[in-house]
């Protein structure tokens, strides 16, 4: 069949190829022709896949890539040195002795003197409740106050504010004060640099208080409120540890959501001058059971909401601006979400999966300071049922 072959002897076909990467193009043609031929070998699943599934990973990932990365962190970080937990008796009927007793410890003959020392920023709500509720047994209340945040921000010295209104007038003859000027170092990142140097500043005011050995020293930040029955325990027991942590019941926004019973930063020390610095992690391994409240972002107004979001030490944890918008932060307090979008901070897969989601509402107001309760109408932001705050 001659007109099947070609002039040199080989098969021809007359039916024109559409095959392009059989061919050989001109070089201006070249670039377009084996890109075609790249997508034949493509299918429509995987260019929807490419063009519409890939993106949406790298987003997902951007918005929630903080989420990811502490929901896995049981895959590579393990949960601390468990506390030796001390079992915390107390009755108000009950002798100090029978107390101690109960706890292993002696009894002294005369009580310890106890030094409260905090570090202040905008919280005088708490720092009020929190000084009623250790008035009775504290020898001398130290706070120091700086006009920066930990992050750097300029703010107004608000205890001196309010000092001068004789808000704080019950306290005068038991109160040192001072403040510390803010470094506001350029291109110093870390807020937890700021946090110590205030710290460092504490242990400074702290010996002109006048405080000496043996005195009981308490190491907390103004939310976290020890009970004034703990103080009083401490101070009259014997052979108490040198450093003894609080465990602390955990509240977020209001004692209306009560969180955990894991606060365990408070601490009380038997001062020892030279080796007691002041501190807010962990200095050793005993811990109080039940010693307290810790009530983390419990503010009257929105706008100190805000403030702090912007201010303290995890700042980075705001990733978008609409976290700050009053309206969202008010909604989220009255859920019981999380300001910051947050999975929680847990060691274990059945820890996170068991706290995520709202913290549920709680219509106890049990066994809280006494202070609060007396002066309800005062602090009614804080009890269940009033989750609406002010904006200003």
């Amino acid at each position: 069949m001659w007109w099947m072959m070609g002039e040199n002897g080989g098969h021809y076909c007359s039916k024109k190829s559409d095959d392009l990467c059989g061919t050989q193009e001109s070089d201006r043609g070249f670039g377009i022709t084996r890109l075609c031929c790249m997508l034949r070998g493509i299918d429509l699943k995987s260019i929807i896949f490419l063009l519409v599934i890939i993106p949406m990973c790298v987003i997902g990932v951007y918005i929630h890539g903080l989420k990811i990365s502490y929901f896995l962190r049981p895959l590579w970080e393990s949960p601390p040195k468990p506390f030796h937990d001390i079992p915390h008796y107390h009755h108000e009927n009950a002798s100090m002795e029978s107390l101690c007793k109960l706890h292993g410890w002696g009894v002294r003959e005369y009580p310890r003197r106890v030094y409260d020392a905090v570090l202040f920023s905008t919280e005088v709500e708490l720092l009020t409740i929190r000084w009623q509720e250790l008035y009775p047994y504290v020898t001398q209340f130290v706070l120091l106050e700086s006009n920066s945040t930990f992050t750097g921000l300029p703010k107004p010295l608000v205890f001196a504010s309010h000092r001068a209104d004789d808000e704080f007038k019950f306290v005068e003859p038991r109160l040192t004060y001072g403040s510390v000027g803010g470094r506001f170092k350029k291109g110093e990142k870390n807020p937890f640099y700021e946090e110590a140097y205030q710290r460092v500043a504490l242990d400074q005011l702290l010996r002109l208080a006048g405080i000496t050995d043996d005195d009981l020293l308490i190491m907390s930040d103004v939310d976290e409120i020890p009970s004034r029955h703990t103080i009083n325990l401490l101070r009259w027991c014997d052979d108490i540890p040198e450093i003894l942590h609080l465990r602390l019941k955990n509240y977020l926004y209001s004692f209306e959501f009560p969180v955990d019973d894991k606060s365990w930063r408070a601490s009380v020390h038997r001062y020892k001058t030279g080796k007691t610095k002041y501190a807010h992690y962990r200095q050793s391994d005993e811990i109080l059971a039940d010693s307290g409240w810790h009530c983390s972002f419990c503010f009257r107004r929105i706008s100190e909401f805000v403030f702090k979001m912007k201010a303290y030490s995890h700042y980075d944890r705001v990733r978008f601006g609409h976290y700050l918008n009053p309206k969202r932060v008010q909604r989220v307090i009255c859920n019981g979400d999380d300001l910051f979008d947050m999975i929680p901070e847990e060691y274990t897969f059945k820890d996170i999966i068991g706290k995520m989601g709202p913290i549920p509402h709680s219509y106890s107001a049990v066994h809280l300071p006494a202070y609060l309760l007396e002066n309800a109408e005062r602090y009614k932001f804080l009890l269940p049922g009033n989750c609406l705050r002010d904006k200003e």
